[in-house]
């Protein structure tokens, strides 16, 4: 898989997900089999450049090459100068925002809610892809309604202009995330471009991965929420498509690791207020379908300081150790989650 002058690993990318993918978790997802990880996504507001939020969603310190950072906006000239801003600031990769289906981005004519105005589109493509010598990427749905899909369309217009690569969500803007992914859809737009595909929408386990890949003959495919709490599912799905074969799955003790590997990151990363809190609904995708998780869960999110919340993580997995309990797999894709995938 390969993006401009970048070669990935595999073909395994990590979704841009506000509130998720951040810093610590592109490194996590990254250090377990994924070949790239896009930002959360970043304002093209350039009052904002130095507020907190945007300063630390444009923090790559540390992390593993290609750095991709996702922008968002309604107007060319402000996109253009975004992604200056950000490959000035260390992105190797600009990804354009025309997925997210969230209400406050569509509002102001951002995210999916461009899909509405083609030759708006093609303006924020040429500004983008005219101002950085980055590759430029480009995240999409199928259209805004299922009375209007025209991914094909924006497609073969982006390959025009110069995106070098598409990455697609099968769902329209309206259908949020709701019902199946439409993997036919998804499959025409690769028979009508020669630029990387990467198919994104209810990817959750490695056979699907592998379906998905057959079915759309896409070039890759994206993970997103089926990563919460579970970020080994890359070298999982890497395995299974190397081999055919199922990797064990971890074992609580290394579950045990790699979460607290990921709390410490976030504290760091946010400050102990800040990090502990952003920690809860990571702990909370860590640990369902674990024995006893509800009710652990549940307190977890009294505890107000990061000492107490060390202390019931190790108390909880003392006790499964015990009782040497494996990871029972739940589709945590299917379940309700504070993330909104771009």
């Amino acid at each position: 898989m390969q993006i401009g002058n970048h070669i990935l690993k595999n073909n395994l990318v990590v979704a841009p997900m506000a509130g998720v993918t951040d810093r610590p978790f592109r490194q996590l997802c990254k250090k377990l089999g994924a070949g790239l990880a896009v930002s959360e996504m970043v304002t093209s507001n350039s009052l904002l450049y130095g507020s907190e939020k945007t300063l630390r969603r444009a923090n790559h310190e540390g992390e593993v090459d290609p750095i991709s950072v996702q922008i968002a906006g309604a107007d060319p000239k402000m996109m253009a100068e975004a992604a200056k801003h950000n490959v000035d600031n260390g992105a190797q990769i600009i990804d354009i925002n025309m997925g997210c289906p969230a209400k406050k981005i569509c509002n102001v004519m951002a995210g999916s809610a461009l899909l509405k105005d083609e030759p708006l589109v093609a303006q924020i493509l040429k500004a983008v892809v005219g101002a950085v010598d980055v590759p430029v990427t480009l995240k999409i749905r199928t259209g805004w309604d299922k009375n209007n899909r025209n991914a094909i369309e924006i497609a073969k217009m982006a390959q025009d202009i110069g995106v070098q690569a598409l990455a697609m969500h099968g769902r329209t803007r309206a259908c949020l995330y709701m019902g199946d992914a439409e993997y036919d859809t998804i499959a025409a737009v690769k028979q009508s471009i020669n630029i990387p595909l990467i198919a994104n929408g209810d990817i959750t386990t490695p056979e699907k991965a592998k379906h998905v890949l057959d079915y759309t003959g896409a070039d890759a495919v994206m993970i997103g929420r089926a990563a919460q709490g579970r970020p080994w599912i890359f070298r999982e799905i890497e395995h299974y498509l190397k081999t055919g074969e199922h990797m064990l799955p971890p074992t609580v003790e290394e579950i045990h690791t790699v979460m607290l590997e990921h709390l410490h990151d976030l504290y760091s990363f946010y400050g102990d207020l800040a990090g502990m809190r952003v920690a809860r609904k990571h702990i909370s995708w860590y640990t369902k379908g674990l024995a006893g998780s509800a009710s652990f869960r549940h307190n977890m999110n009294t505890l107000q300081t990061i000492e107490l919340q060390l202390n019931a993580i190790n108390d909880f997995f003392a006790e499964l150790k015990s009782k040497n309990e494996r990871l029972v797999y739940v589709d945590t894709a299917t379940e309700g989650s504070e993330a909104l995938a771009a």
